[in-house]
């Protein structure tokens, strides 16, 4: 059973300055909810509801979000404002909200390797806020790949097909085809150049996770740019075992970016609109 969900967030938002000088990228709102909590709200709709953050320095907006005002509250009692809260306060009952600080940023497997202490010895998922999925249609993202991890019982991560040219982005894979939209791992390259990409199947932000992982990335030498990229530790359990991949259903709005931060904003804008 996966019962835990962790939420690396200790990294600047260096493409959101200087928004993101003093606020974390992770609370920058789409219409008016923090990206995060769209990241918790999947979570919990896969049915997982241990969430553990990495944080870091200047994130104390993160664990704020996930706490009780009770000035605030008191304020907008009784008020038509008080249902702005509903979402939130629904997330503050039905979770509980871990906290550990990365002290240096070493790439997103050193981020996952410090939340180990969160996450104990036991398989879980892991949700990049600014990958905010969405799957009108059926089930959310992390939902479909906890029924391929029930299944299979190995690790997963989503993928998408990206532009070739685009390859340099993201952890590319190489892989077989074992069932509809679900591959078996044979290769990984971490942001290769578009000629040296072996597919244009793309990891993005969501993955489900083995234990045995800490072990590998505490085994695994730094890699592109001198940090500890998950994409090295997954190769690695790939050949010793099996890595999934799964084409997932939904779209992706890639958040850390300006364009596809603005592309979500009209989507859930245009979705709110539709639904009044």
């Amino acid at each position: 059973m996966i019962r835990k969900c962790l939420f690396p967030a200790a990294g600047y938002g260096t493409r959101f300055l200087p928004a993101t000088k003093s606020m974390p990228k992770e609370v920058l709102p789409i219409l008016n909810k923090p990206l995060i909590q769209y990241g918790v709200e999947e979570a919990v709709s896969a049915d997982i509801h241990q969430i553990g953050i990495v944080t870091g320095r200047g994130k104390r907006a993160v664990e704020d979000h996930f706490d009780i005002n009770y000035e605030l509250e008191h304020q907008i009692s009784g008020s038509a404002k008080e249902s702005y809260l509903v979402d939130i306060r629904s997330l503050l009952d039905q979770c509980t909200f871990s906290y550990t600080r990365q002290i240096e940023m070493k790439g997103l497997g050193h981020a996952i390797l410090t939340g180990e202490t969160l996450i104990g010895p036991e398989p879980f998922a892991v949700v990049l806020a600014d990958d905010l999925c969405v799957n009108s249609d059926g089930d959310s993202v992390l939902t479909q790949m906890k029924k391929v991890y029930e299944k299979y019982r190995c690790s997963v991560v989503a993928i998408e097909e990206v532009p070739k040219d685009e390859t340099y982005k993201y952890g590319v894979i190489e892989a077989s085809q074992l069932e509809d939209n679900v591959f078996v791992i044979n290769d990984m390259v971490e942001k290769p150049a578009p000629e040296d990409a072996p597919s244009n199947l793309a990891i993005i932000g969501r993955y489900i996770l083995t234990p045995d992982i800490f072990d590998i990335i505490r085994e695994t030498p730094p890699g592109k740019g001198g940090e500890l990229q998950i994409t090295d530790a997954l190769k690695i359990q790939a050949q010793r075992n099996m890595v999934l991949a799964l084409k997932f259903e939904g779209q992706r709005f890639d958040c850390g970016s300006i364009d596809g931060f603005v592309e979500a904003t009209n989507f859930f804008y245009n979705k709110l609109k539709a639904s009044e």
